[in-house]
């Protein structure tokens, strides 16, 4: 039992400190199932992170069957005791309906709490609330608010939105610059929307010098994950090309990928 015990304090500390449960598959499957016998009654107690554990075990279907209903009621628990990330959680199902009724306004009100505590997907889905009205009144300046806020603490969905927001002058002063930069940061954690976007703008030369093996190079990556709007734009671009020019991008291309988007350029 004492074994048990540990490993129950494990993941609760696990928990609370961001890894969001993230190992609990480790001890939840198989004959480890024995942890949920433990993780029932510390969470019915009003353990926050037992409450929020066991919400994530549901959502994920890690350990047990899969039950958005299960997921709603362990996040609510979590979320009542002030659990930023449960919060989270239970804004973004009442953002699309899973095993809650769809409730716009449900959906904001947790987001809201969750991204008050800095919680970035919070931020993120509260940013796109804002910016396409579902919920509140539609506001671009506090979509920018939110999404640089999750930007600026890495989340990739936002640091697109944000680029976009300078490359339109939306919600922003209209800024080329501006909208190369938050795109860079993104496209770097892989995000193919982000190099997509990116890859244009060194086509276009906006914000950038105008490159067009860069812009290749960009555009590549993404067109090789099967976007045909991406393979589409590189044979465009390949027309006002060298064949040595298109070499250097593809060997750019396959180098990138190579090093995980970092230090691409």
């Amino acid at each position: 039992m004492k074994k048990w015990g540990l490993i129950l304090a494990t993941l609760l500390t696990l928990y609370t400190n961001v890894a969001r449960a993230d190992g609990i598959e480790t001890y939840s499957t198989g004959k480890n199932t024995k942890i949920l016998e433990l993780l029932y009654p510390v969470a019915e107690e009003g353990n926050v992170a037992a409450q929020g554990l066991l919400g994530q075990m549901y959502f994920r279907g890690e350990g047990v069957t899969q039950s958005y209903l299960e997921a709603a009621k362990w996040f609510r628990l979590a979320a009542d005791q002030g659990d930023a990330y449960s919060q989270g959680k239970l804004g973004g199902m009442y953002d699309v309906g899973l095993g809650v009724t769809q409730d716009d306004k449900e959906a904001v009100k947790w987001l809201r709490l969750a991204a008050e505590q800095g919680e970035v997907s919070a931020q993120t889905v509260l940013g796109m609330s804002y910016l396409y009205g579902n919920g509140v009144t539609q506001n671009f300046h506090e979509a920018v608010k939110w999404h640089r806020l999750a930007a600026e603490q890495g989340g990739a969905i936002s640091q697109n939105t944000l680029g976009s927001s300078y490359l339109r002058g939306v919600g922003v002063t209209q800024d080329y610059q501006e909208a190369a930069k938050w795109y860079r940061l993104a496209a770097e954690q892989g995000d193919p929307f982000s190099q997509y976007n990116l890859g244009l703008l060194y086509f276009n030369g906006l914000g950038t010098t105008q490159d067009y093996v860069r812009a290749y190079m960009w555009l590549d990556l993404v067109a090789n994950k099967g976007y045909k709007n991406a393979e589409e734009d590189r044979a465009w671009i390949a027309k006002e090309m060298t064949f040595s020019q298109i070499a250097d991008a593809q060997e750019m291309s396959h180098d990138c990928g190579r090093k995980n988007f970092k230090n691409c350029e």
